[in-house]
């Protein structure tokens, strides 16, 4: 990613003396502790509050997701505006959730679809009905449990410290190592708080969930530089597109890749190892869609400016 596509519409000139370094990345840092912390509480408190208040099903796993928004985003908005984090207006915001979407979806279609017909992907089953349901449920839980907690404050505040102290790659870099932290460190918490509530605590690790730490980490890495490529495409609301780029990331594994796991009303068959692959192929696809829609943007400013009057 280059330097033109990693600038904001507005942002100050990287400052880089020793402090104010420092200082931009504490403040980095600060982001993805809020989102450890809130995701560990959520997971780690949130069904331990669902059974207590007697709830089932997808009212059960809409608490702790809400509770990990309730935690997270409040505590990001006390200190900065809104609009320097990335969020805007109704109109900008659903049109630059819609190119996150759009920009997504189409590059897994691209790529799944080219997996299926060089006969990576077995097509299986497919429950219209039961998939509307799936996507409907599945989309309320990984809106609040990680798409926009995940955004505000990594892809708001710590790429939003990070870029005013520092140039473009070092921001993006930057913003990506501290999402690599979050996972483990929430699990540290996830832990303490199941342990309080009473629960069987879950293991500590790097990745979540018992996956293999190496091959977590090394997705979550593309799938980090492809969201700052998101944030970074468009100038008005920008964080609304790495919103919708994330949500349409996990509703297309989720449905695709697991969808017999998940009751998501789609069976789709691995039939060769490398299938694996097509996932982090996407995401690059979709990586370079937000390039073009950065040059793009950038284009347009300055048409814009050079047709300005002196």
């Amino acid at each position: 990613m280059s330097e033109p596509l990693l600038r904001t519409a507005a942002r100050p000139a990287p400052r880089t003396s020793s402090s104010g370094a420092f200082g931009a990345v504490v403040r980095a840092l600060g982001g993805g502790l809020v989102m450890a912390v809130a995701l560990g509480v959520g997971t780690g408190f949130g069904p331990a509050l669902a059974d207590a208040a007697g709830l089932d099903g997808l009212s059960a796993r809409l608490l702790p997701a809400a509770l990990v928004t309730v935690v997270a985003v409040p505590l990001i908005l006390r200190g900065a505006r809104p609009r320097v984090l990335g969020f805007g207006g109704v109109g900008p915001s659903l049109r630059a959730f819609l190119v996150g979407v759009g920009v997504t979806a189409a590059s897994a279609a691209l790529v799944l679809g080219a997996g299926t017909a060089a006969g990576m992907l077995d097509w299986r089953r497919l429950d219209p009905v039961v998939l509307i349901g799936f996507l409907v449920s599945n989309t309320a839980v990984a809106l609040l449990l990680e798409a926009l907690p995940e955004e505000t404050t990594l892809r708001g505040h710590t790429w939003t410290a990070l870029r005013g102290r520092f140039g473009g790659m070092v921001s993006a870099l930057g913003t990506t190592a501290v999402f690599l932290l979050v996972p483990g460190v929430s699990t540290v918490v996830q832990a303490g708080t199941a342990w309080l509530a009473g629960s069987e605590p879950p293991p500590v690790g790097l990745a979540p969930g018992g996956q293999n730490p190496v091959d977590y980490l090394v997705l979550l890495t593309v799938f980090g530089l492809m969201l700052v490529a998101a944030r970074t495409a468009l100038a008005e609301a920008p964080l609304w597109t790495a919103i919708g780029a994330h949500l349409t990331f996990l509703t297309v594994n989720r449905a695709v890749l697991e969808g017999d796991a998940r009751g998501a009303g789609l069976s789709v068959e691995q039939t060769t190892p490398d299938a694996v692959l097509l996932v982090p192929a996407y995401l690059v696809v979709a990586s370079v869609g937000f390039v073009v829609c950065g040059r793009f943007r950038d284009a347009r400013h300055h048409e814009g400016r050079s047709r300005t009057p002196s």
